[in-house]
């Protein structure tokens, strides 16, 4: 487990949040599985949600604002920044594309959402009294964060380009994959590649890894509540992970950690 009550260091993936057009489902459906509690902010949010592991916040949930189709469900992962501004100019000298932002969140910090050359959406955030998640490492909380794509290369040079990461490379046959650190402390991030199974209509994409005490036991929670099990539990030398959709197609991992933790900044998957 890692407690923060301060910023996380620029590269760090510090945040996440997702849309979806049914809150309430929302709540019902993560609540029980994963052991959240919600608060849902005044309407100057826009009835922004956040959710909670005990007092401290891990994710945020809202429904679309506006009259304007909201895009499909998708977790998205936001990653630290000190200096918004130069980071979103930097992304785009790298070829990324700025969606929204930089704008001003009534003092709880500052974000923008980029797509990368790859096509995945990322979002920034320099924290101001709102930090980003406040707990990882610990059931209902985030364990890891991951970007697959079909160019592995393309993806970590934009990333490393942006934050300067320490990658450590961990490919095998078929498998293009590295970790990422800054100055040598784990950012939670790994960068890789589809292998040749994956069909080219598969986008490019950040996704969520959560924690959870039984990957079986919540796999099958995960039916109850109404999502549906991608590809079942199996052993990873980190764990053992399962691949689950959400009520609304949403795609994240739940994570069961091993009896002995491998060394930090290694990949569950």
């Amino acid at each position: 487990m890692t407690t923060q009550q301060v910023p996380w260091s620029p590269g760090t993936a510090c945040w996440a949040d997702i849309t979806v057009p049914d809150l309430d489902r929302a709540i019902g459906f993560y609540g029980p599985l994963l052991g959240w509690r919600f608060e849902t902010g005044g309407p100057e949010t826009g009835g922004y949600t956040q959710a909670f592991v005990g007092d401290r916040q891990v994710v945020g949930l809202t429904e679309p604002m506006g009259e304007d189709p909201a895009p499909p469900a998708a977790w998205c992962v936001y990653l630290a920044t000190d200096d918004l501004a130069t980071t979103v100019q930097r992304a785009e000298q790298l070829g990324g594309r700025t969606l929204l932002g930089p704008i001003d969140v009534m003092g709880f910090g500052s974000m923008a959402l980029l797509t990368d050359p790859t096509e995945a959406v990322v979002g920034l955030w320099s924290g101001g009294s709102h930090i980003g998640w406040e707990v990882v490492d610990e059931p209902g909380a985030v364990v890891w964060t991951e970007h697959m794509s079909h160019d592995q290369a393309r993806a970590l040079a934009f990333y490393d380009g942006l934050f300067g990461y320490d990658v450590t490379d961990l490919s095998a046959p078929d498998f293009d994959y590295a970790s990422v650190a800054v100055d040598g402390e784990t950012v939670r991030s790994g960068i890789g590649g589809y292998g040749p199974g994956a069909g080219a209509q598969v986008p490019a994409a950040w996704t969520v890894y959560f924690q959870v005490r039984v990957a079986d036991d919540a796999a099958a929670r995960v039916t109850e509540l109404g999502g549906t099990v991608v590809s079942p539990p199996e052993d990873t030398p980190y764990g053992r992970m399962v691949l689950v959709k959400g009520p609304f197609g949403e795609v994240f991992a739940l994570m069961e950690p091993p009896a002995e933790q491998p060394p930090t900044g290694t990949p569950p998957a």
